[in-house]
């Protein structure tokens, strides 16, 4: 696949989205695992519907890239930016289950916020979350992001509640480098 070098880290690389990684994408999508933190798990992911969508995403989200091979991991973005009140919502997800816990999500919002901060030149990034991913939770927390509310047993899987969790950084406590010129 062709990827371009966007956003560089030590171990990733942040990409626009190459459409033609569709089927990869809806393996990750069709998969519980994954589908269950993004809170999309009841959908039905076609080719077709995975295809459209990749394309509407692709305006604002980053693929993920190994720096070492070049491999597709993920994707992340910032959406709802709003450069009145210099504000964004960030979302991601690795897709690859190898690469999981290996600090590769952790270093991919670095380089998000790093191009919200610094570029986009936000003040407040937020994001959400199911409190049932630990995982997420430990790597925002990890990078500086700060719990700021709940909204408490918005999701119910199997008969269990569970709270959507809030978390924001402001630009003030992002500490992790400028972008290189």
């Amino acid at each position: 696949m062709n990827y371009f070098k966007k956003i560089e880290g030590e171990r990733i690389y942040l990409s626009p989205i190459n459409l033609d990684d569709y089927e990869e994408y809806t393996k990750w999508i069709n998969d519980l695992d994954i589908s269950m933190n993004l809170g999309n798990a009841h959908q039905i992911y076609s080719l077709q519907k995975e295809k459209e969508h990749l394309k509407e995403v692709s305006k604002n989200n980053f693929a993920i890239i190994t720096e070492a091979d070049d491999h597709l991991i993920g994707n992340c973005g910032l959406m709802n930016v709003n450069s009145v009140h210099q504000q964004a919502e960030l979302g991601i997800f690795i897709g690859e289950k190898d690469y999981w816990d290996k600090g590769l999500g952790a270093e991919a919002v670095k380089l998000l916020l790093d191009y919200g901060f610094n570029l986009l030149n936000l003040h407040n990034i937020l994001l959400k979350v199911f409190s049932y991913n630990e995982r997420a939770i430990k790597c925002y927390k990890k990078v500086g992001f700060k719990e700021i509310g709940r909204r408490r047993e918005s999701r119910e899987i199997a008969s269990q509640k569970y709270d959507e969790v809030y978390m924001d950084i402001l630009s003030s406590e992002f500490s992790d480098g400028k972008i290189k010129i």
